[in-house]
């Protein structure tokens, strides 16, 4: 029997996303325990556990910094060709003013218009994200002010320092000829960010809050409380993690946007999962939980079960967070930065939504439903099979992209689908449930 081949190397190595966790456990044993911390130092310091959103934010500082040092250090990404930068040959800073400046234009104008688009968006100032508002508001001038020097230091030795920002930027100015397809590319990485940004940045401080604050010593004969604590810390955990991607799309980290997916289908799929465009929410079109309960109501009293359960919800939580880990320092929707083979995306190409969806049907149990109503309960699981569908559809819309941008996403497609530990096995399935088309034969 020959060998099973391995799949194509993979452009982020595991040890970046468990770098990350480890700052982000460091930071959040450090904020549990800082009134003992305070106590033992003899510091001059509120000895009250952090729990704030400014320690959440801190918290993005450890994980990411984690990575970043990792990245450079021992993958010397900012060395790979894929960057778009020789170190080798700065120019004078003379031969790059011109183009930095209209770059800097371009950049401007783009968070401008993001800026505008927050200020009219009823949405944006409202719940958690009055939060995020708070916060891109207090970074605002930092980061117009930092983009001066950044973008003069990084155009000395991009190799192509005429970029998409750039065609942006000459299109304002218009001065020089710009290439239309740059700037398409420029406005849709920008609109990922800025959608994405803000709608992470809300739901940072809650799941940090919840984890620093739980009682671990009274949990751990409970199996929901025990269950519902991991799963806490498992959300929380990706959550910071895509957060750090989504802020450091750096071209010096290899982490850069390459491209941001064209297809009107794959931001229709995406968009109807968050808000404002959710279609999931209570009393939404996809709402699946009418008259439903959640898992431990249904196996109250049943000890033996709630553990089995607890134990699987648990288990799928932790592959939802690992998908995420798995992506270092390039977590981003919609976005093209680079190709996973390795982690969960050995086993199939798409493990968070797989695990997401299998979570949602065994922690609501949808054919089982607190009113008696055989008709909610038909309905409940015939919407929760629609949500799974949407995911399957923003799967294709994704494949669909990457298939275009990467030869080597090409060969990773068609190796799991011959040898995936997941993939293969649903691809057979799929065959022999699917019933063979007759083929039509040749007139004699």
């Amino acid at each position: 029997m020959s060998a099973r081949p391995a799949p194509p190397p993979s452009d982020v190595s595991a040890g970046t996303g468990l770098a990350g966790v480890i700052g982000l456990a460091l930071w959040v044993l450090t904020c549990r325990f800082w009134p003992q911390i305070v106590t033992t130092l003899g510091l001059s310091a509120p000895a009250e556990v952090m729990d704030g959103p400014s320690a959440a934010l801190a918290a993005l500082l450890f994980s990411g910094s984690a990575m970043v040092g990792y990245a450079l250090l021992v993958e010397k990404v900012h060395l790979r060709p894929s960057t778009g930068i020789d170190w080798s040959s700065p120019r004078p800073l003379r031969e790059v003013v011109d183009i930095s400046i209209t770059k800097i234009a371009g950049l401007w104008a783009t968070w401008a218009l993001i800026g505008f688009a927050y200020c009219i968006a009823r949405w944006y100032w409202r719940g958690q994200y009055v939060f995020a508002m708070e916060v891109l508001e207090s970074a605002a001038p930092v980061l117009f002010l930092g983009a001066i020097p950044y973008i003069f230091w990084l155009d000395r030795v991009l190799v192509n320092p005429r970029d998409a920002a750039w065609h942006f930027g000459a299109m304002l100015i218009g001065r020089e000829p710009w290439d239309p397809a740059e700037v398409k590319r420029h406005a849709l990485a920008w609109l990922v960010k800025g959608f994405f940004c803000a709608f992470m940045i809300s739901i940072v401080p809650g799941g940090f809050a919840a984890v620093i604050h739980f009682d671990w010593a009274s949990v751990l004969h409970d199996p929901v409380a025990l269950g519902t604590l991991l799963i806490e810390t498992m959300f929380m955990i990706d959550v910071q993690i895509a957060m750090v991607g989504y802020l450091v799309t750096c071209k010096p980290l290899d982490a850069q946007i390459r491209t941001a997916n064209p297809h009107l289908s794959a931001w229709v799929a995406a968009l109807i999962c968050y808000p404002p465009f959710i279609l999931m929410g209570d009393g939404d079109v996809l709402d699946y939980r009418h008259n439903g309960a959640e898992w431990a109501y249904w196996l109250q009293g049943q000890t033996g079960l709630l553990w089995l359960w607890a134990g699987a919800l648990v288990f799928l939580t932790a592959v939802y967070a690992w998908a995420t880990v798995a992506f270092g320092l390039r977590f981003s929707n919609l976005t093209y930065r680079g190709v996973l083979t390795n982690g969960p995306y050995r086993y199939t190409r798409h493990p968070a939504y797989l695990s997401k969806n299998a979570y949602w049907w065994l922690a609501s149990l949808p054919f089982l439903t607190t009113s008696g109503s055989m008709v909610d309960a038909i309905r409940n699981t015939v919407i929760l099979a629609l949500v799974s569908a949407v995911y399957y559809w923003r799967a294709r819309t994704e494949e669909k992209h990457l298939l275009t941008e990467d030869a080597k996403y090409r060969e990773y497609h068609a190796w799991m689908a011959d040898h995936g530990l997941i993939t293969a096995s649903l691809r057979k399935l799929a065959r022999a449930v699917t019933p063979r088309r007759p083929v039509a034969q040749p007139a004699e």
